[in-house]
């Protein structure tokens, strides 16, 4: 056997192996014939018959590129029929489960006392390997759907077609911002001076009366600013990173005012927590004395409310920033 057929019969090997064993000789005898084919041309032009078969094979490509073209096999993990549904499914996933579990380790280990370092790090981890299994199981989903042929019955139609993305800066929108801004003035004013809750005739403020006036003039200063943010917005017709970036600072300005007043423990009225203990009666304080371990039931409700207002200052804070996104792109 010389080198030049050893070359050949290498080459018809490599292609046909992983063939089904029905397939094998019909490969075979259609490669055999073409190689010769080939080599006769390259032969004819002057080429040595060494070199003529080296550049046929060569022409040839892969044999398992050429095996995976006789059995129909795709040679990629997600093709196209596949691939749209799986990457618009993928991001809706990693947009929406890795937060919901960092939220929530964060909160079981803060309803846990946990220290700020392990709530950190437990929550992190937790999110990171929520993003790797998501990954993997949902394109390891997709690759059997591809290699099986199976129909994801998801049909694109019109009624598709998303709607015309809202820059959040109309005369609704202001409008919106300035009344919800004002019944939160008109809120903290009630509260001080009228009382949601009266006892015996007398108003029993819920926060704390020890925040007026420095501490309230501190968020009625943010109300300001967030008044005259949204009317300036309103003017520029539309978001840029400058406005994402005064939106963010206003947030976190909230956030850090609300969060430093519930960790203190001077957010609420004392009076009005007391009020509560008494109102509630013995089943209350047992139902406190069985959350000790976790500061108690106050503690529990703190650590609730922060988590809540942390959300939907943290939802503000995208919503500005995808409004950014979308402004740019337009």
């Amino acid at each position: 056997m010389t080198a030049t057929t050893t070359l050949t019969e290498r080459y018809i090997s490599a292609t046909i192996r992983s063939l089904a064993p029905e397939m094998q000789d019909d490969v075979r005898a259609e490669l055999e014939a073409a190689i010769a084919d080939a080599v006769d041309a390259r032969i004819e032009i002057g080429e040595d018959p060494e070199s003529a078969e080296r550049s046929a094979l060569t022409a040839l490509g892969d044999p398992g590129i050429l095996a995976a073209g006789y059995a129909e096999r795709p040679l990629h993990l997600i093709g196209p029929r596949y691939y749209l549904t799986w990457w618009r499914l993928l991001k809706l996933l990693l947009a929406i489960v890795p937060i919901c579990v960092l939220g929530a380790v964060a909160l079981g280990q803060a309803l846990a006392n946990a220290p700020v370092g392990e709530i950190i790090s437990s929550s992190i981890l937790a999110a990171g390997g929520t993003i790797l299994h998501l990954c993997f199981w949902t394109t390891l989903v997709f690759v059997i759907l591809e290699r099986s042929g199976t129909d994801t019955g998801v049909k694109w139609d019109v009624d598709q077609l998303p709607e015309a993305a809202d820059d959040g800066v109309g005369r609704n929108e202001l409008i919106a911002s300035l009344v919800f801004l004002g019944l939160a003035v008109g809120a903290l004013l009630w509260d001080r001076f009228r009382g949601f809750v009266v006892i015996d005739g007398e108003a029993l403020p819920i926060l704390n009366p020890g925040l007026w006036p420095w501490g309230i003039a501190v968020l009625a200063l943010i109300i300001i600013a967030e008044a005259v943010f949204a009317v300036v917005l309103y003017r520029h017709r539309g978001w840029s990173v400058g406005f994402a970036v005064v939106n963010t600072v206003l947030a976190l300005a909230f956030l850090a005012w609300v969060g430093v007043l519930l960790l203190s423990g001077d957010l609420v009225n004392p009076d009005f927590l007391a009020h509560i203990v008494t109102a509630g009666g013995e089943g209350f304080a047992a139902g406190d004395a069985e959350a000790a371990d976790e500061g108690g039931i106050f503690r529990i409700l703190a650590v609730l409310l922060g988590f809540g207002i942390a959300l939907g200052v943290g939802w503000d804070i995208v919503d500005g920033w995808i409004k950014t996104a979308r402004r740019r792109r337009a």
